[in-house]
């Protein structure tokens, strides 16, 4: 499959970077890599991907995209009918968002894989990004929903306050498919994620407050957003039923020797295996986690009934390794206690 997505840039050396610089990755590689953990589940395996077409571009990308799932339609039993209804908000020709189409593919042990595609809320412009995503929703029978976003957020429908980053579609027809609405927070602190989570009932403040600090330390963060996404499964009307809270610990540690632990903190608390991420980390990778920053790009946590399930998103780092960051002594002791590009995405 990702052999499919990545097409001819997939045969190139990584010592050729290739023609498109895709956002999907700090290096510019189409491909990252995150793993997820839930009790109620197995672990689970994602790709999130950017199609390369052969003269790429955001329009050529698209159609390779396109021509990627349909091709998988029968061999992994998707549907594009609710792709289909949004295709015209989302996928114009002249596309103005920072992309046109990426997507995520789904591996567990079992089963066939899954398969879910993301598109840029300002494909028409940041000045409509609210109506888009106001339409996407009311055309997936969710419009009611819309204002439950606004109340809890700061008016991403309106340039220069918060930013819808993603609409999010799942492509297989069961009642777990779900549509996904991702909101970034500008100048984020933990009261904007708080406030943003009481959209879901049964989140706990102080569950927010204690992910914040742990993983981004105190905020606020301006120099890459904390990230919130909202669930609607089969039955939602006017609210999500799930919310995740997304991290970008690259930006808030000095290296990935600081991020392991701060990531490794929050496993034993929930009670999941580290060991399971130190696996993954050394297919990645065999250089020490103190001589970059990024390798460990994002941490999730899903809230909601249960222990919440932790996703940890890694860079590939194809064609470059971030350095530490310059100000990685005050980070290191922030961390252990006192011992646009991709930006608004």
């Amino acid at each position: 499959m990702l052999a499919d997505v990545l097409g001819p840039a997939g045969q190139r050396s990584l010592d050729e970077p290739g023609q498109w610089f895709s956002d999907v990755a700090d290096d510019g590689t189409p491909l990252e890599f995150s793993l997820a953990f839930d009790h109620a589940k197995e672990p689970t395996l994602r790709l999130l991907t950017e199609a390369v077409g052969a003269d790429p571009g955001k329009y050529a990308n698209q159609l390779a995209a396109l021509a990627c799932l349909d091709s998988w339609r029968d061999r992994y039993h998707l549907s594009t009918e609710r792709l289909d209804r949004v295709r015209d908000l989302f996928l114009p020709d002249d596309n103005q968002g920072l992309f046109s189409m990426w997507l995520s593919l789904v591996f567990r042990s079992s089963g066939l894989p899954r398969v879910k595609v993301y598109f840029d809320p300002e494909a028409q412009g940041p000045h409509r990004a609210g109506d888009l995503v106001a339409e996407g929703l009311r055309r997936m029978g969710l419009g009611a929903a819309y204002p439950t976003l606004l109340a809890h957020t700061g008016r991403p429908d309106r340039v220069g306050g918060d930013r819808f980053s993603f609409f999010a579609l799942d492509l297989h027809e069961d009642s777990a498919s779900r549509v996904k609405v991702y909101v970034s927070h500008r100048d984020g602190t933990a009261d904007d994620a708080v406030l943003a989570a009481r959209a879901v009932p049964g989140v706990d403040d102080d569950e927010v407050r204690e992910f914040v600090a742990e993983i981004g330390g105190p905020g606020p963060f301006d120099s890459r957003p904390l990230i919130s996404s909202y669930t609607f499964v089969d039955g939602d009307t006017d609210r999500p039923s799930g919310y995740s809270l997304y991290i970008p610990i690259r930006a808030y540690v000095a290296d990935d020797a600081v991020a392991r632990r701060r990531v490794g903190r929050l496993l034993d608390r929930y009670g999941y295996d580290a060991s399971l991420l130190d696996a993954a980390i050394a297919v990645l990778t065999d250089r020490s986690l103190s001589s970059g920053s990024g390798l460990i790009a994002h941490v999730s946590l899903r809230f909601g009934a249960g222990v919440p399930g932790v996703t940890m998103y890694l860079s590939s780092e194809a064609y470059a390794v971030a350095p530490p960051r310059p100000d990685a002594e005050a980070l290191v002791a922030l961390s252990d206690g006192g011992g646009r590009r991709r930006v608004d995405a």
